[in-house]
């Protein structure tokens, strides 16, 4: 899943790694709504952790629009993140392979950064760095042992999101 925690939705691919009632009782118990579709790789195999081709940010959403295979369900969650106020930035294929997907937004002591992967920010445009960079610092991470394996910045770091306590 890939939680969007300002609108309260959680969007999911349909892989093996997807269970539609697990999916179920994690957005009845902490009230978020299920935004479930399906996406494909370039060679036609399935998409198999929302993380891999969507990263969602406070501005901003990074997403391989391509690999979503129903050009309605593509739509309503344009419209969604658009109606929301946030950016769509379409990634392309070979920049989902180069892991630029699989970002996170995180707060620091300086306001919004964006952690990515080196190899994420090499392929993105300038001006997709341009439109990220108005919302959020980019900080790119050297990371290849862990892109060898398959994944990025995005499947080692955990977000919190607890109300503060005094």
């Amino acid at each position: 899943m890939v939680i969007d925690h300002i609108d309260r939705v959680a969007y999911a691919v349909r892989s093996e790694r997807t269970h539609p009632i697990a999916l179920e009782r994690f957005c009845t118990q902490f009230s978020f709504e299920p935004m479930v579709f399906s996406a494909k790789d370039p060679s036609g195999f399935d998409i198999y952790h929302t993380n891999v081709l969507m990263c969602v940010g406070t501005d901003f959403v990074m997403i391989g629009l391509d690999m979503i295979t129903n050009p309605g369900r593509r739509r309503e969650i344009i419209n969604r993140f658009e109606r929301a106020g946030r950016r769509v930035i379409g990634l392309t294929n070979t920049q989902i392979e180069k892991f630029a997907g699989n970002a996170i937004e995180l707060l620091g002591g300086n306001g919004r950064i964006l952690a990515l992967s080196t190899t994420a920010l090499l392929a993105l445009t300038t001006d997709q760095i341009d439109m990220i960079g108005e919302s959020a610092r980019l900080l790119p991470l050297a990371i290849p042992t862990i892109e060898r394996a398959g994944g990025s910045v995005r499947c080692t770091i955990a977000g919190v999101h607890l109300t503060p306590r005094d």
